[in-house]
């Protein structure tokens, strides 16, 4: 576990965690925040470095990754739970969503080209490189640490140091949702990026990728996993105070949409006619990196519980479930996103946490049952939110906890029945 080793697995972590999401949230997050920028980028920090952070190292303190975490609560419960996760994460949305963004926001903006056989000739291309990276995942740490980590790094680099020397903030009043509630705002905008979920998958790649190494012993597989991962949320916060900054600072001339269209345009100012190169690369790396690191997560564990499928196979498994759902197109693939992603993180951030608790302070069944039944109400109400079924006296119930109307109503009754069935069972 030499520090060389630990430094290029820091980079590969940084890197599969900095995909699509993660690049144009930050931007629209600067724009709309304005004067109440600090509040808000420490809400997005909490939520889009922090507990993914914290979801790494939870899973290298369990036997068996995010399976065992779930099985705390039921081992049928653990195996869905699991299941779930990889595949929203995976060929089913993840993997198609970053493809689609990558085409949209990086082929499309360096080659100008924009028909029916584009996307598919794009994808049949960024697939094929997805399967060679991912295909051999003892030299995965080498080909994305050592090579496309630095080149993301370097683009990135070239953006952000033209844009802190040709860009001045001039002060500018917060969106509504940011002057009243900036915090929450940030941690919301953070929380859609998906990477407390993905950081589930990313933390036994990164285990794997210790083991590869031959570390074995499980206090130096934690040690290790903590360091790539403060390497990775240390560069992801830097990124993301870099990306907030553009969007904050920028002067607009035009109405913008979201956080893509406010790079293009820091781009074309800042590079002219070479803007749309730069941007291009940064979204491809950027993209191409996710998919590997997820592709691999997936074809592990699938791997592990059905062994008799070889990791290989299960690789060409998903690249090609991953290529023909992103030729569907991204409209189609983000109007699933929602439902999903309000459904599956309360589960995974309470899980995080109860992980990371009962191993300092000692296990009980309660605590996590109790927290996750209440959970789930609140889960499955903002499931029906989203596809607009109201309920109303399970609303007018759920409506008197802190925070329901932002989407986090759950966190207090679940901490509030968490300590009740820790205290049970262990002092009763």
């Amino acid at each position: 576990m030499s520090k060389k080793n630990i430094l290029f697995l820091g980079f590969m972590l940084f890197s599969l965690f900095f995909g699509a999401g993660n690049l144009i949230f930050p931007p629209f997050l600067g724009m709309e925040a304005g004067d109440s920028f600090v509040p808000a980028i420490l809400g997005f920090i909490l939520s889009a470095v922090f507990i993914p952070l914290l979801a790494v190292l939870s899973v290298s303190l369990s036997n068996n990754g995010l399976l065992e975490i779930g099985q705390r609560v039921h081992p049928v419960f653990g195996m869905i739970f699991t299941i779930v996760i990889y595949l929203s994460i995976g060929a089913m949305y993840g993997i198609p969503r970053a493809a689609s963004v990558a085409y949209e926001l990086g082929f499309v903006q360096v080659f100008h080209v924009e028909n029916g056989w584009s996307l598919l000739l794009f994808t049949v291309l960024f697939f094929g490189f997805t399967y060679y990276l991912s295909v051999d995942p003892k030299k995965m740490i080498d080909r994305i640490g050592q090579i496309l980590t630095p080149a993301l790094l370097i683009v990135l680099a070239i953006l952000f140091g033209k844009a802190f020397i040709s860009l001045r903030y001039q002060g500018k009043s917060a969106t509504a949702d940011f002057q009243s509630t900036p915090f929450i705002s940030g941690f919301l905008e953070g929380y859609y990026t998906m990477d407390a979920i993905a950081a589930l998958a990313f933390g036994i790649v990164v285990v794997n990728g210790l083991k590869d190494l031959g570390v074995v012993q499980k206090r130096d597989v934690i040690r290790g996993t903590t360091y790539a991962g403060i390497i990775a949320a240390t560069g992801l916060t830097l990124v993301y105070l870099s990306l907030s900054w553009i969007g904050r600072a920028l002067t607009y001339d035009t109405p913008v949409d979201n956080g893509a269209d406010i790079l293009v345009l820091a781009s074309e100012q800042l590079f002219t006619n070479s803007g749309n190169i730069l941007f291009g690369s940064i979204v491809l790396l950027a993209c191409l990196t996710t998919c590997v690191g997820l592709t691999n997560a997936c074809a592990s564990f699938f791997h592990s519980i059905l062994p008799n499928l070889s990791y290989k196979i299960l690789v060409r498994l998903f690249v090609v479930i991953g290529l023909l759902i992103t030729n569907l197109g991204l409209d189609t693939i983000l109007s699933i996103a929602t439902p999903l992603l309000v459904f599956i993180y309360p589960f995974t951030i309470v899980l995080i946490l109860l992980t990371l608790f009962q191993y300092f302070f000692g296990e009980s069944k309660k605590m996590v049952v109790f927290s996750m039944i209440v959970t789930s109400v609140f889960a499955i109400s903002s499931v029906l939110d989203a596809l607009n079924v109201h309920i109303h006296l399970i609303d007018s119930i759920l409506r008197i906890f802190p925070l329901y109307e932002s989407g986090l109503g759950w966190v207090l009754p679940a901490l509030g029945v968490g300590i009740v069935g820790y205290i049970w069972d262990r002092y009763i």
